[in-house]
This record gives C-alpha cells, sequence and structure tokens, in this order.
C-alpha cells in the first residue's frame, strides 16, 4: 500500500454530476437524486484499504450525527476490481450491510467519477455547499491506523459544524491520506 494524499481540488468546484450503481438498493442513482438542499459530503472509500478500515466506525457514527441536519452523504467505491477483488460491488454490498451504512455507497465501475473529482486516495472527503460548491476537502482528522490519536472526526466534523452555523470554514485544510485509488 503506497500512503497517497488528497489532491485537494480547488474549493468552489462544482460537483460534477453522475449516475452510478449503488450496491445497496442495486439501482442506478444519480447526484441529482442524492444531493442535499443543505449540504453533500461526497466520499471516496473501498472495502480494503486499512486507513478506510480504521474509520468505518466513525464515518457511520458521522453520517448518524449529520443525516439529521439536513446533510447528505454518498460513499463511492472506484477501484479495480479485476486486480482487488475484495472491492467488488459484491463484497461492497456485504460490507455495507456489516458496518450498516446510512449512506449509499456507489460502484464507479468506469473510474471516470473518480477522475472527475480528481479523487487520489481512501479515503477521500468532499463537501459541497448547498449550491453544490466544494467548502471543504481533505481529511476526516488527524488519527491513522497505529499512530495511536483517537478517531474523532475532528476536522470533517468541524467544517460541517461551520457550515451549519453559518460561520466561514477555514480554506487551511489539510489533506485527507490513505491507499491510493488503485487505477486500470
Amino acid at each position: 500500500m503506497a500512503l497517497t494524499a488528497s489532491t485537494m481540488l480547488p474549493l468552489g468546484t462544482k460537483a460534477p454530476n453522475f449516475t452510478l450503481f449503488d450496491v445497496v438498493s442495486e439501482k442506478e442513482l444519480t447526484l441529482d437524486e442524492l444531493k442535499s438542499d443543505t449540504a453533500t459530503v461526497i466520499m471516496f472509500i473501498c472495502n480494503h484499504c486499512p486507513y478506510v478500515k480504521h474509520i468505518q466506525e466513525e464515518l457511520v457514527r458521522l453520517a448518524e450525527d449529520y443525516i439529521p441536519e439536513g446533510i447528505k452523504f454518498i460513499a463511492i467505491s472506484s477501484n479495480d476490481v479485476e486486480n482487488y477483488p475484495e472491492d467488488s460491488p459484491e463484497l461492497m454490498r456485504e460490507e455495507a450491510k456489516k458496518w450498516g451504512y446510512p449512506f449509499p455507497y456507489l460502484y464507479d465501475e468506469t473510474q471516470a467519477v473518480a477522475r472527475a473529482y480528481d479523487a487520489a486516495c481512501t479515503p477521500d472527503f468532499y463537501v459541497f455547499d448547498k449550491s453544490m460548491e466544494l467548502i471543504y476537502r481533505g481529511q476526516l482528522d488527524d488519527s491513522r491506523p497505529g499512530n495511536g490519536k483517537p478517531l474523532t472526526g475532528a476536522d470533517l466534523r468541524g467544517a460541517l459544524d461551520d457550515y451549519l452555523k453559518g460561520n466561514p470554514i477555514s480554506d487551511q485544510q489539510i489533506p485527507s491520506q490513505g491507499c491510493n485509488i488503485k487505477w486500470r
């Protein structure tokens, strides 16, 4: 596994549209169907990455805390499943059910959505405002597998809290780090 940092898409970028297969509902879903009139969090994750495994409990907790505030969460896996079969749609479905994901888990088979978002690693987080303009991209918090720091979601929670309170979100955002997306 190669430690990779997110590329930090420019703030203000409009969310690229997509239509992807949701492995849980087994339906094609569009960003327009899934987005929120409040804010939308898009997360590039996968099944096998130790960085994602490390944060799964906090991802569920975070979504459960903010969904009642009107924020929608969308998870996307874009990894090459031929070389990384543990990231297949069937196993994605199992993982979503095991963890009780309260958000759709979408499969980006062509990897076009990851490229459109300039996603680089798993996990990679993007927060879009009600106009679907990027207001945060960066790390969940500073906890990593083996570093002993508690998993709190502090950075992402701070951005969401500031947004909900109408406060400016600092543009001093720390890139997420994790496994590189497994490109074909």
